[in-house]
Order: C-alpha cells, then structure tokens, then sequence
C-alpha cells in the first residue's frame, strides 16, 4: 500500500520541491513530480539553477531519455517509468498515485492550496491510506 505523507503550509512549493527532490535523489530514490505543465515548467528552471553544488538530472516523461533519468516531472502519470517516489503539486490525488511506493502530497499556505489539501487528505484516508502530516509552516530546518 502506498505510504503518503502530507507536507502542508509551504510558503514556496517549487523551491520545497526542489529540496525535496534534492534529498530523494542523494538517498538514490527515483523520483516523478507530478503538476500543471505551466508549474512543471518553472519546476524545471529551477531545478537547473536550485543549486550551484548539486546536479539534479530530469526531464520530462515524453523525453526519449526518461527511463534512464532518476527524476521525471509528468502532467500525467501515463507511462512514467519510475514507481517509487510521487510528489504531488495538482490540487486533486492523481489517478494512479496508487502504482508509487511513496506518495508527497505537497500543499501551499494560500487558502485555495490548503481546502484542496484537505480535500485529498480526506480522500486517502476514506480510502484506508497510512497518512502522515508535516506542518512546514512551523518547522524548522531541511524538507522530508
């Protein structure tokens, strides 16, 4: 069963993302990012320039190249080629979130961003999901 963990109250989603990506990436996970194409496509800039120190290889999930890059970003989830680690930047649970090891659920501090939040807390756990909550908002120090 997918584990799923909530990251709530996030003041900068892409740059969480970011880190987040970061550290799965360092622990060898394989990791697909999952939002809006406009979304996905800021998500990508900053990977190239999040940090001077690290090398965050991606790309999309159409790319010839996306059964051998660690890191995928998917405005859908057909045919990615990696299930271990999902994170989630849509306003709705993904379809096949189900088909992941682990799901991140990574929620912004914006009204909208934490109704539709609770919306998909309340949809996995109806569903018998293990659920596990972050507040970013008041913690301190590194993501994940």
């Amino acid at each position: 069963m997918t584990r799923i963990d909530f990251h709530s109250n996030v003041p900068d989603t892409l740059t969480y993302v970011c880190r987040l990506v970061r550290k799965a990436y360092g622990a060898g996970q394989k990791v697909v990012v999952h939002g809006a194409p406009q979304q996905l496509a800021q998500l990508d800039a900053r990977l190239w320039s999040f940090s001077p120190l690290d090398f965050l290889p991606h790309c999309g999930v159409d790319s010839p190249n996306a059964a051998v890059t660690p890191i995928i970003l998917a405005a859908a989830l057909d045919g990615v080629p990696h299930h271990q680690l999902l994170v989630n930047l849509a306003p709705e649970a993904p379809a096949q979130f189900a088909s992941f090891e682990r799901l991140i659920e990574v929620v912004g501090a914006t009204p909208e961003a934490r109704d539709s939040g609770r919306e998909r807390y309340r949809f996995y756990r109806e569903r018998g999901y293990p659920l596990t909550h972050h507040d970013i908002g008041q913690a301190k120090g590194d993501a994940a």
